[in-house]
């Protein structure tokens, strides 16, 4: 696609989701076309659309890491960002996040809680909430965010994304703001394991600044019959309904691939995750922020957040033999885990434990953020890698699973991760199934996760059915025009079950897209057609709403 387009038309999706609580700083559109017009189509990102969380510096515009009082102006993009754009990668922006980077909720900012992509009545996840919901819904291709008890994964999880959390130090951490210098990681949302991955890959290395970076060590190719460890049942237990079922579900699917899975009790790990909070590791949270907190006391509870705030402060009442203590807990376990996990390609959990509620958050801040990072928390202590990816639904809305191994695994989990998956069936959608559409729903509760805006070839005509809610019919016409829409994957199991619920006129054909791809998409019967008006010069079915109402359709969750 052109790239002039793809971004306008970006800026088009961002209008009209109406989610202004996903950004804290977007860039002026005319500034991102101009930057677009010097890029090179050859390079490897080319055209690659990105989100950056707003504790990762981006040149010219502010870092805030959610606090407006911490807000500086960086001279220069951070090295992960400069590495990005080096490739061709475009940013559009910088995202919300939770303060300072404290908290998988994606509640705990002046700048708005981040509802949920699907479900806005639900949390995003944090603490790289902005990031996450940007690539859900569409805006960008990837986002970078910042991971150090679970923030690049548990969004992830949340929206049907992939999540990659690197080894510890392989993409350094210059130019951002440290949540707990030791154990920050930035990370990659995708919606693809593929385009995450490249990104990731596209980071990677010392660049002479970081003391903390790492140059990268891969291991060995997993075997053609990996063993694959999974939590004991009573790990298991305490999740959301369905997500243990769920979770079960996706074990077989790896079992089906040829992969042996044994149980391993993971109390170890456990434990070390109750340390990243629960002990002398906060103590570098303070560290790192703590002196701002106190010098602006008089702004906890509008500047800055208040639950934010009563976390960093623990840190002051933390000493140095407390934090020797915790360490050498955490190298004992480290050797446990090493030992309980020997002969394993990785570990298989759930990414999370349920799907909270902004409800149920603000009833309960802390108690209900900890529960979420059950099975996250220990990674970056521990020194491993973390990958997260979908694994279905769990009452229509997105479940995800993590697996995790030693450091430099990064690609040995990618290995899997592709081997393990149900790559499923592409479906264009051009109407009422659309990202912020009232039938999206129908969609994420079969499973699907976004591939991308598509356009077909210029051989469609598209009419304004007679339907409630209303949606187009889409026909072939070899004199018809190019339709704009969206290509949503299904497993194959969810994309069954979809088809068969389809009502009538709508059908499920071959749509063959601009690039040349052909896939399944929304047909109508020729039948309907009749008396139906004809918008095919709209372009696409958005295009023709917004034509006839005046204004711009607003998104809402279906």
């Amino acid at each position: 696609m052109n790239l002039e387009l793809k971004v306008r038309k970006a800026y088009a999706r961002i209008a009209d989701a109406d989610r202004p609580e996903v950004w804290i700083t977007l860039r002026e559109l005319d500034d991102v076309l101009a930057e677009a017009a010097t890029i090179d189509p050859a390079l490897p990102l080319a055209g690659t659309l990105v989100a950056v969380k707003d504790n990762i510096d981006v040149a010219g515009l502010p870092t805030t890491a959610a606090a407006p009082s911490f807000a500086r102006e960086p001279a220069e993009d951070s090295t992960a960002v400069a590495r990005l754009r080096a490739a061709g990668a475009l940013v559009l922006g910088k995202t919300n996040l939770d303060q300072f980077a404290t908290g998988l909720v994606g509640t705990r900012s002046p700048y708005g809680a981040v509802r949920n992509a699907f479900a806005p009545d639900r949390i995003s996840g944090g603490s790289s909430s902005g990031s996450a919901v940007a690539v859900a819904l569409g805006f960008v291709d990837v986002a970078l965010g910042t991971d150090t008890a679970g923030s690049g994964r548990v969004p992830a999880a949340l929206h049907g994304l992939v999540g990659v959390k690197p080894t510890r130090g392989l993409v350094p951490a210059t130019g951002v703001v440290p949540a707990c210098r030791s154990l920050d990681c930035v990370t990659v949302f995708a919606r693809d394991l593929a385009t995450a991955r490249r990104v990731a890959e596209t980071m990677v290395g010392p660049d002479g600044r970081d003391p903390l970076a790492r140059t990268d060590a891969p291991l060995p190719a997993p075997p053609a019959r990996p063993r694959v460890a999974i939590p004991t049942p009573e790990h298991l237990t305490g999740m959301a309904d369905g997500w243990a079922e769920a979770f079960a579900r996706y074990v077989e699917q790896v079992r089906a691939s040829g992969a042996e899975v044994v149980e391993v009790d993971i109390a170890p790990l456990l434990e070390a995750a109750g340390l990243l909070y629960g002990g002398a590791f906060v103590a570098e949270r303070t560290a790192a922020v703590g002196d701002h907190i106190a010098a602006h006391a008089d702004l906890v509870g509008t500047d800055l957040d208040p639950t934010v705030a009563a976390i960093v402060r623990a840190g002051e009442a933390v000493g140095a033999v407390d934090v020797f203590r915790d360490r050498q807990r955490v190298d004992e376990i480290a050797a446990l885990a090493r030992e309980l996990l020997d002969g394993t390609a990785a570990l298989l959990t759930p990414t999370t434990t349920g799907h909270p509620t902004l409800a149920d958050v603000a009833a309960e801040p802390v108690a209900a953020n900890s529960r979420l990072g059950r099975f996250t928390n220990f990674a970056n202590l521990l020194d491993l890698a973390s990958l997260a990816v979908p694994a279905g639904t769990v009452d229509g809305l997105p479940f995800g699973v993590m697996l995790t191994g030693p450091a430099f695994s990064d690609r040995t989990l990618a290995v899997l991760a592709d081997r393990f998956a149900d790559h499923g069936v592409d479906l264009l959608v051009v109407g009422a199934h659309l990202s912020g559409q009232p039938l999206n729903h129908e969609l994420v509760a079969a499973g699907a996760s976004l591939v991308g805006p598509a356009v077909t070839a210029p051989q469609y005509r598209l009419h304004a059915l007679d339907t409630v809610p209303p949606k187009p019919g889409m026909v072939r016409d070899a004199g018809g025009a190019a339709i704009e829409g969206e290509v949503w994957r299904l497993p194959a199991r969810g994309f069954g079950a979809f088809v068969a619920a389809l009502p009538q006129p709508m059908t499920i054909g071959a749509v063959t897209l601009s690039d040349g791809r052909v896939v399944r998409g929304f047909l109508a019967e020729p039948a309907a057609l009749a008396g139906a008006q004809e918008i095919t010069a709209a372009g696409s079915w958005l295009a023709a709403r917004r034509s006839e109402s005046g204004q711009v359709v607003a998104a809402s969750a279906g």
